[in-house]
This record gives C-alpha cells, structure tokens and sequence, in this order.
C-alpha cells in the first residue's frame, strides 16, 4: 500500500472469532464484494491463536486476502497475532496505555516516565513484527485517549494526533517503518482535522507514512454513507489516503462497494486529469489552510448567522397538484385546505419557466429564470435567478433577493467587473471542472481576496451518466442513489465542513425528488452545519458484539427519530463505547450476553439493564433530563 500503488479497500469480519467457518464464509463474502484486505478482532490470546486457523482454511480455499488483527487493551494477544496475520492494528488510547477516564496531572518527568513505561511494553510487539514482516496500523479514535493524552491535550484532535506520534516515534527508534497510521472519528469535521494535523505533523518531523481513511460508527443506510462521504471524501479531495473503509451499521460486505464507490472517482480522475494541460489542472496548496466564507446576511433569507438554505428543483413535477410538495417536506392537508412543515421542508424551490396551478406554502420561496419572473405580476415570496449576463444588463431586479449564476472563471471576465452588486445578491456557484470541489473552493478563496462577501449557494449537476461503472452486486438495485449519495455529499461535505458556502442545491434529474431532499439535510447534519433530526453513532458490529446491532439500531431508531438534535450512540461492546461514542449525548452500550449498560455523555447512568427494558430506560432517561417531547401524531 501507499506511493504509486492503488487505494486499497478494507473491511472488518462480524461474526465471533473462535467460530472459524463462520469467519472464514463471512470473509469470502467480503472479498467478493471488493474487499482487499479483512479485519479481525482479537480479544484476547484464544482469537489470536484462532487466526491461524482462519488463514489456514482461507488459503486452502485459494483466498489469499491479507488479514489485520485488530487489538484493544491486551498487548500478549498481539504478540500472538503478528505472528499470524499480514498486519495487526493498535490503539495507542488503549494499547499499553491508561484509559479508565481519570482526571490526572502529570509533571514533565512524570509524564515522561509513562512514556518510557509505554516504550518497554511495547517494543515485543514491534520486534515480533520486525521478524515476521507482519506491517502495523497505529489508529487513533477520537473518544479512546488514554487518560495521559486526555489530561494533557483535552479530547481534540490534536490530542489524537500526539497519541499516534509518540508511537509512530517509538517504532522509528526500534528501526521500524512498515506502519500505516489512522485518525478516526464519528464526527467527520474532528475527523478531517486529525488527518491534516497529522500530516502537517508527520512532514514537520520527516516522515511520510501511508493513511487509513475511515468515519467510525458511521451508522447504517443514507446516514452512514453521507458521514463517510463527507470525510473520506473530503480528505481524497485533498490528495491523501492509502487504504479506505466505510464503517456501515450492515452487513460487513456492504461495506466495500460504498468504499469502491469513493474511491473509483479518483482512480479514474487521475487519467482524465494526465490528458488535460497543466494550467486546467487545480493543485491544492497543502500549506493554505482553507478560511470560513464569512458572508453577509440577505434580508433573513440567506447567509450570515443563519444555517445553510436548501434548494430543490421542482421544475419537472407535476405542478397541478400540490401532493408533489410533500416530496420536499410540505405536506398538503386537503380537508384544511393548508400545509404542515416538517424538520426537513426545503427553503427554496426552483421552477425554471413552470407556474404552478396551487397556492405555494407561505414558509416556501419560489424561484424562476428571469424572464419568467420579469412577467409575473405578483412577486410575493417570488425571487429571480439570472445568468451573470442578465443581470448586468437587466433593468428589472428583485427588491429583496437576487440569485446569479457564476463560475469561478467567470471571476476574471469583463462581465463580472461590471456585476453591479448589493445586498441582495446571492450567487450560484456552479463548475462543469474535473475536479469540481477545488474550483468551487477556489472560487471562495478568490472571493476573498478580491473582498466580496455576498452568500453563496453551492450548486452541483449530476447525470445519469455520471452514475455508470459497476460498484459490485451488493449496491444494486439502489446504485444510482448511492452513487449520488456519495458523490454530492463529498464535493459539497468538503465545502461545508470547512465553513464554506451558505446553502446547497443538488441537481439530478434522475434522482427522484424525495432522495434529493433527504439527501441534502444530510450531508447538513453530517457537516454540523444544520440538526434537522436525531443522529445515531453506531458501530459497525465485529466479533465482539453482545446483541444484533442492525435489529438494535432500528429499533432505538423508531422510537427517538423525533428528538432533533439529539445524537444517541449505539455501541456492541465496552471497547467501542463510551470512547468510540464521545460525541453523544446518550449512549446504549453491549456490556455482557442480555445486558446493557446506559451512558449520559460518558458518564455511567445504570448497569447491566436486561436488553428488553434498556430501550425504555434509555427514554426514562432522556424524559428525565427534560429532553423527550412525544412525537406529533399527524
């Protein structure tokens, strides 16, 4: 892996892993799948020496997939593993160090005693893989710092960074260099901040060392795919990663068509981008951090303070019946002859030329080419949409908002020197570039440098064709909405998660409007730009497991998906949880056969809750803090 060699895919078995036919069947099925190299736990010595049998029965069958063990707390089973396996995966947070989450206070020769304490401790390891060739991932989680870390860098990502890099040191000064290191997060703005830390570190001190991408406990369906999206995607973006894996509350071989997905935009990219000349191609500068687009308010609509605006495109429906608008979150009640928004009801719909034959909500603002709206008498909650052309020449303009098509080229045209600009302007960026993400993310760069700070609505087209390429037999029959998923959640996640842009449109005639709609409060809520619903963390299941995640998360799910802004983490063990759930506020962790364990924060509210009545003291809980509202019943 890493230099010239392709990114890799990775995924991790489920089933436990003492039951050898059962891991090596789920294995095969992963590798069918696209799966390159297969992940398993090794709890303790038992599952370390199991390995063997697993690669054992795996070769006889002629799979030849690389295997990783992966090791929490136990030290002696890594030791076995890497005797075995192609690669085994530490934690620093929990490897040979302290995690009991215990305020503590080091001196500089304190803390420096733990480090060589640590050293000694792990130097077996290291030399065990020095002998057998075995590689080693060093992967940070957000959440799993030791107490050391916590106490002296906080819960941040510099505090993950610091942690794989006191490692990463102890191996070089072993002489060892086969490493692979990894920063993972369930939030995907501290995820992709750990990884440019840690590359802006690894440069500073000579090192150079290939990248695992992932967003832990993504979650399952849509969700899990936006939030991995947005962070892997932001980060291929920006040139960096090795070895990819979606960590999907699924079944694991769904795993690697999402990652392949991702991934393929790049593989190909790079041969479209080596036939364009030089001067098309953008380059991002890995030593210009990106600055938040601060923009101005238009009229309460739009930019400022206010969280990004969402705009859909309504123009091909059926305009005759105002059903279709349920489609985008306005449910239309005919018997009161009034409509009912929900959490999730988009702010703008565009029309084109199309006039509808209903009354709009009165919340909805409507959007129409210009020389339709030009023609419209009453323009109540009606606002225009020119090209860059038009509205230098127009002599009509809306009072109140103004959207205008652009480009970044466009920035450097005699046109725009002549764009008579106010504050009602908002801009639609649009990019027909290859690498459509950095030219939109020049354009703000380019804006302000030239002091303009109008709110800008990012805007990306898609095609069916843009969709076409196998993504392995697992995506279908969905490919094209996953496709889609994937694809509009990086180029406008990467945006936004570093603060720019002040609202999004998704244009994708092939994609049915509902998709678009739940698509785009996605990746808002993905990026934390804007809660519209509750967010679940949810680990992807492995062979340490206490109950059916996927039956577990559904049903967690139907009954708080009403409880806006609240983030409940669902972990199937103590070594995901509450480290690997940090960012929740409520947390439902596997902690023995039938027996959970509740968290508020990472706090421990009650132990070893009978898995029939955890979910109903999970919602005690939650009422008891005065943060339940029962759902409205329509």
């Amino acid at each position: 892996m890493g230099g010239d060699n392709p990114i890799r895919i990775q995924s991790m078995t489920t089933v436990d892993t003492m039951d050898t036919l059962g891991s090596v069947e789920q294995t095969i099925r992963m590798v069918e799948a696209g799966c390159e190299y297969v992940r398993i736990t090794a709890p303790s010595i038992k599952e370390a020496q199991n390995l063997a049998n697993i690669k054992s029965e795996l070769r006889k069958r002629g799979y030849n997939v690389p295997l990783v063990a992966d090791i929490h707390f136990t030290p002696n089973a890594a030791e076995v593993a890497a005797r075995i396996v192609e690669k085994v995966r530490v934690n620093p947070g929990n490897y040979a160090d302290k995690k009991k989450f215990d305020l503590l206070s080091y001196t500089e020769a304190e803390y420096k005693l733990e480090l060589e304490r640590i050293y000694t401790k792990f130097t077996p390891l290291v030399n065990i893989c020095k002998e057998y060739g075995t590689a080693m991932r060093i992967g940070t989680n957000h959440g799993s710092l030791s107490d050391r870390i916590m106490s002296h860098y906080g819960d941040t990502p510099e505090g993950m960074v610091e942690s794989a890099m006191e490692f990463i040191r102890m191996c070089e000064d072993l002489n060892f260099y086969n490493l692979c290191i990894s920063m993972k997060s369930s939030n995907p703005q501290v995820m992709v901040k750990a990884y440019r830390l840690l590359v802006e570190k690894m440069v500073s001190e000579n090192m150079n060392y290939p990248l695992h991408l992932g967003v832990t406990e993504a979650g399952d369906g849509e969700d899990g795919r936006v939030k991995s999206a947005v962070g892997i995607g932001t980060l291929l973006e920006d040139g960096l990663g090795d070895t990819v894996r979606v960590s999907l509350t699924e079944e694991p071989e769904r795993e690697a068509p999402v990652a392949i997905a991702l991934v393929n935009r790049y593989s190909q990219r790079k041969t479209v981008l080596a036939n364009q000349p030089k001067e098309e191609i953008i380059q991002l500068a890995s030593d210009s951090p990106v600055v938040p687009y601060q923009s101005q308010e238009v009229n309460t609509f739009i930019g400022g303070s206010l969280v990004p605006r969402i705009v859909t495109d309504i123009s091909n429906e059926n305009l005759k019946d105002a059903q279709i608008l349920t489609k985008v979150g306005y449910r239309y009640d005919i018997l009161l002859d009034k409509y009912h928004m929900g959490e999730q009801s988009v702010d703008f719909v565009y029309l084109g030329d199309h006039l509808p034959s209903f009354n709009m909500p009165a919340n909805l603002k409507q959007v129409y080419n210009f020389g339709t709206w030009s023609n419209l008498k009453d323009k109540t909650n009606i606002h225009p949409l020119y090209t860059l052309e038009e509205f230098v020449h127009a002599d009509s303009k809306d009072s109140v908002l103004n959207m205008v098509k652009i480009r970044n080229t466009d920035l450097t045209s005699p046109l725009f020197e002549s764009l008579p600009l106010d504050k009602t302007v908002v801009f639609i960026l649009e990019t027909d570039h290859t690498h459509g993400m950095a030219d939109q993310r020049q354009f703000f760069r380019n804006l302000q440098e030239i002091g303009i700070d109008n709110p800008v609505i990012i805007k990306r087209s898609y095609r069916k064709e843009d969709f076409s390429g196998p993504m392995g037999e697992f995506m279908n029959p969905e490919e094209p909405i996953s496709k889609i998923q994937l694809y509009a959640s990086t180029d406008m996640g990467a945006l936004l998660i570093d603060g720019l842009g002040s609202g999004i449109w998704i244009d994708s005639p092939a994609t049915p409007l509902e998709n678009i709609a739940s698509l785009s409060f996605g990746i808002l809520q993905a990026t934390r730009s804007r809660i519209s619903k509750t967010e679940y963390i949810s680990c992807p299941s492995c062979g340490r497991t206490l109950f059916d995640l996927q039956e577990t998360t559904q049903m967690i799910r139907s009954r708080t998906n009403h409880l806006k802004g609240l983030k409940i983490g669902i972990m199937g063990c103590i070594v995901n949880g509450p480290g690997e759930m940090a960012d929740a506020d409520y947390g439902y962790v596997g902690a023995g056969p039938d027996k959970v364990t509740l968290y508020r924060g990472q706090e421990v509210v009650k132990k070893n809750v009978s898995s029939a009545q955890a979910l109903d003291e999970l919602i005690k809980i939650i009422q008891d803090d005065g943060l339940w509202i029962d759902e409205v019943q329509e």
